[in-house]
């Protein structure tokens, strides 16, 4: 079947009814359409593993769990045929900002030639920011990455940490957006639909 590899959460435990990111999962499956879904744990908080997996076994999705460092090995094998993330916003020439690890993702589905869907609102697209460089990126709790489930420390008590909650996808490397209002390039974005 067709292999599709999501990350975070943007299902119906996000959203309502069937989420964002998850909403063509459901759809192809009520079109009887045979896929895999392949859901990564997104770290450092786990929101793959703890609800996209979840969500997705409860809906009697076919789903496999990997590490957020194992999508190459995927992409390599031909297993991945499409990425599909959510977002939490959409700058007016298409550069995304989501979930930290997003990007990484896109820079591998491009590399392997694997489309990449932002599946989201309408409403997340922000036509008063211009582009991704005027996204606020918030940095995170160390204690997200130092500590197991911030109960155990796993690390030295002097590492520093980088944690970011997001990084932004340039609009080149998306696909296309799938919205409510219908399936939009970046170019059609930029030049304000």
């Amino acid at each position: 079947g067709f292999g599709i590899l999501t990350h975070c959460n943007a299902g119906a435990l996000a959203a309502v009814r069937y989420g964002t990111a998850l909403a063509p999962v459901y759809a192809g499956r009520e079109k009887g359409w045979d896929f895999k879904v392949y859901a990564d744990e997104t770290r450092p908080l786990l929101q793959g593993a703890r609800l996209t997996a979840y969500e997705l076994c409860e809906n009697g999705i076919d789903t496999t769990l990997i590490c957020d460092n194992m999508a190459a090995s995927l992409m390599q094998k031909g297993v991945i045929d499409a990425v599909l993330v959510g977002c939490d916003r959409v700058a007016a020439n298409g550069d995304t900002a989501n979930k930290i690890g997003t990007l990484g993702l896109a820079v591998l589905a491009r590399n392997f030639s694997v489309p990449f869907y932002v599946c989201a609102p309408f409403s997340t697209i922000d036509f008063s920011c211009k582009s991704g460089e005027e996204i606020v990126i918030e940095q995170r709790e160390w204690s997200e990455v130092t500590e197991l489930f911030f109960s155990s420390r796993i690390t030295h008590p002097d590492v520093k940490v980088y944690n970011p909650a997001f990084d932004v996808t340039p609009a080149e490397m998306i696909s296309a957006f799938i919205t409510e209002k219908g399936v939009f390039t970046p170019e059609e974005l930029q030049r304000g639909l």
